[in-house]
């Protein structure tokens, strides 16, 4: 499975940006889609994930109400709306796909994007 996160960039606070993260190869052996972010100095943390068996979507607290996870059949993507974004959010976002494991930790994830840079400023 390969993953191709974009849609970073730079973006003033309360403004919103959409990541989106195309995949290619074998996805049907995989159970769903997460993505976690990487701040400076700071360890990799779970940000959202989409579980292909009923459509389950869960967030990470910082950001429940703020940023969306979703899928696109047709484009076989997954995207991530992100609206009122604060400064905290500025992180490199990556897109990645599990099998089994706790979803909420990155080592459950086998195959994981490029990342994408995303800033905000205030």
């Amino acid at each position: 499975v390969q993953l191709q996160a974009s849609g970073g960039g730079l973006v003033q606070a309360g403004g919103s940006l959409r990541l989106s993260c195309a995949a290619s190869g074998r996805t049907f052996s995989t159970n769903g889609r997460g993505w976690f972010r990487q701040a400076p100095g700071k360890e990799r943390e779970f940000v959202a994930v989409l579980i292909w068996n009923g459509g389950t979507t869960n967030y990470a607290e910082s950001v429940k109400g703020r940023f969306t996870i979703a899928r696109d059949n047709a484009r076989n993507t997954v995207s991530l709306q992100m609206n009122s974004l604060k400064p905290e959010d500025t992180a490199v976002y990556y897109c990645a796909a599990f099998r089994a494991g706790n979803i909420y930790h990155s080592m459950a994830y086998e195959y994981w994007g490029q990342g994408t840079q995303v800033t905000v400023s205030s």
